[in-house]
């Protein structure tokens, strides 16, 4: 029996979009740009989150989003009503970014001179941890209602973010949410990832965050 030919779809794929990747990066470098990859459920709260960010930075940074989704421009147009910089990426079925798409929505917002780009990825805990888009930072959302267990279900996304936020944390009252478990998992996972709890309800946890944004931003 002849030997069977393997071609391996998906590494030759992540081997392309890493490469893609480090262009990215260095472009961003030139221009001396920040930008965060935005992963999260959908309704985790990732537009609040960056509409709450913008609120906070927007005398101090300029901030531009590109915005990921399978069809819709809700999202997109919910930033361009507050005067944010925004492109849409319409995937039509795809379940993440990656440094192909990204390309082209940057060269697109890049004609403004911003100092942050925040990418709010598709809404889901898998695919997106597998896609590296020349991002500076990967932050993730968990909401209180989506429960203190999905580490142990998602274990990349958390092991390869950055940046954890748990939010909507006013509401942590009602759900059978344990922080302390969380906390303990994640670091098991992830000893250096950096955690902030926070509502965009309420503003708690907001400035937090934000002053810890800014100084990565001002590097």
């Amino acid at each position: 029996m002849s030997d069977i030919k393997l071609i391996d779809i998906k590494q030759n794929i992540l081997s392309d979009n890493d490469n893609q990747a480090d262009i990215v990066r260095e472009d961003l470098k030139k221009k001396n740009t920040y930008m965060i990859n935005l992963m999260a459920s959908p309704g985790s709260g990732k537009t609040s989150t960056i509409l709450q960010t913008v609120k906070n930075l927007r005398d101090e940074i300029k901030i531009g989003v590109i915005e990921g989704d399978i069809e819709s421009l809700v999202d997109s147009e919910k930033m361009k009503a507050q005067d944010i910089p925004v492109v849409q990426i319409r995937t039509g079925g795809a379940c993440h970014l990656d440094a192909p798409m990204i390309t082209p929505a940057l060269d697109e917002l890049m004609k403004e001179e911003l100092d942050l780009i925040f990418v709010e990825n598709i809404g889901n805990l898998v695919c997106p941890a597998e896609f590296d888009i020349g991002a500076n930072l990967r932050v993730m959302i968990l909401s209180i209602p989506e429960g203190d267990d999905k580490v142990l279900k998602y274990p990349l996304m958390f092991s390869v973010s950055d940046v954890l936020l748990i939010n909507k944390v006013d509401t942590v009252e009602v759900f059978d949410f344990n922080k302390e478990k969380l906390y303990e998992r994640v670091k098991a996972l992830n000893p250096d990832v950096k955690i902030f709890e926070i509502s965009c309800k309420t503003g708690e946890g907001i400035s937090e965050w934000c002053n810890f944004l800014k100084e990565r931003v001002n590097q």
